[in-house]
């Protein structure tokens, strides 16, 4: 296995941790444990390309790796600071695009994650951060005023890239 992918399954091991962390009240720990597998998803990217190590595995569970991390993130937030039809929305258009992935890869189709896709990520690998922060330092507006805005700018961007994954990907809905 190589280097970016054990690094996506390292994300997906993250994530009880930083559940544990959060729910427990330990909101700088649940930080820098999110903050931390965040920062893998863009380090396995920037290898796979470089040393041209990209695989199915990976172009498959990192984005999985991603939802897992980033939507128990917002599972633990609602309903504040995130309200659940926000993450209903957020989750329905993933369940969408997941199973539009798991049609096409019956029929032996690979179809990595779109750019609009990965500005939704990070859109929302931002806000939460800060949606962990703003309640430990509630002297600091700016900081729960931009966790709202990256919030509700990775939801625009959750619809969008929903709505064009959906269009440049129509065929998927023909497949027998």
């Amino acid at each position: 296995m190589n280097l970016p992918n054990k690094l996506t399954i390292g994300r997906m091991i993250a994530v009880p941790f930083f559940i544990a962390a959060y729910m427990t009240g330990h909101f700088f720990i649940a930080f820098v444990l999110f903050v931390a597998a965040s920062l893998t998803d863009m380090l396995d990217g920037k290898i796979a390309r470089k040393y041209n190590l990209v695989t199915n595995f990976g172009k498959i569970m990192d984005p999985l790796a991603d939802k897992i991390l980033v939507y128990s993130a917002f599972c633990l937030m609602v309903p504040d600071p995130v309200p659940g039809w926000m993450l209903i929305i957020i989750l329905a258009r993933e369940f969408v695009v997941s199973g539009m992935r798991t049609v096409a890869a019956s029929e032996g189709i690979v179809i990595a994650a779109g750019m609009s896709g990965k500005i939704k990520t990070v859109l929302q690998m931002i806000a939460v951060p800060l949606l962990i922060l703003a309640p430990a330092f509630p002297q600091v507006a700016a900081i729960s005023l931009l966790a709202q805005i990256f919030l509700w700018a990775s939801l625009v961007m959750t619809v969008y890239s929903g709505c064009e994954y959906v269009i440049k990907n129509k065929q998927v809905f023909s497949m027998k």
